[in-house]
């Protein structure tokens, strides 16, 4: 009984989480309250109170989610094998499926850090950890990259890493704003495909070589 009922929690502060998630994502921070939620999932108030007494336990929690989501995807693309260039490539294409689709219109990092100055410090502290992840591993790629000979940097690795993350949030914020995902598209690939080492072309045949 006590194994059902640790289960059967567990599942409602997940139901919770993804709700909260959904709202951050379309509302922000100030957007939404547990009655939103509450209708979302249909569940009482005090339902949600119980698992999270506040609201910055919950977007705590929900920004907790959104980093284990993002270490786990970059785990995996670390240990497939891909080089720098598919890694990018296959962030890039991850946000532009979520964004077409409707699954994640924004990141959920992203929204609140549009309203940073007005949250909790805790959350606050999420935001900064969440980007702070994301600029430590586009790092890693850009230096795999150039190692690789795959890439060049016209600036530092840490300048690039930021550019990049600036310019893809950027596209987030203007595909939104014009609903229509082509402009996200387009700005990320052109921002990936600045950072390519251009290939060396034979005299003979032409053709480029690594």
């Amino acid at each position: 009984m006590v194994g059902k009922m640790t289960v059967s929690g567990e599942l409602t502060a997940d139901r919770i989480i993804a709700a909260g998630r959904q709202l951050i994502m379309r509302r922000g921070y100030n957007g939404f309250s547990y009655a939103d939620i509450a209708d979302a999932i249909d569940i009482r108030k005090a339902s949600i109170h119980h698992h999270f007494p506040a609201k910055t336990d919950l977007v705590v929690a929900v920004l907790d989610a959104w980093q284990e989501a993002l270490d786990a995807d970059v785990a995996a693309l670390e240990t497939s094998g891909a080089d720098a260039i598919a890694q990018l490539r296959a962030y890039i294409g991850h946000w532009e499926r979520c964004i077409a689709d409707d699954t994640a219109p924004f990141c959920v990092a992203g929204m609140l850090g549009a309203e940073l100055p007005s949250l909790p410090e805790e959350v606050a502290q999420g935001v900064k950890t969440f980007f702070d992840h994301l600029t430590a591993w586009l790092e890693r790629v850009l230096e795999a990259g150039v190692k690789g000979d795959l890439l060049k940097l016209e600036s530092s690795i840490h300048a690039e890493a930021a550019t990049l993350v600036s310019l893809v949030y950027g596209a987030m914020l203007a595909a939104r704003a014009y609903a229509n995902v082509e402009q996200f598209k387009q700005v990320t690939e052109g921002a990936v495909e600045r950072l390519v080492k251009p290939r060396k072309r034979t005299r003979s045949t032409g053709q480029a070589t690594e």
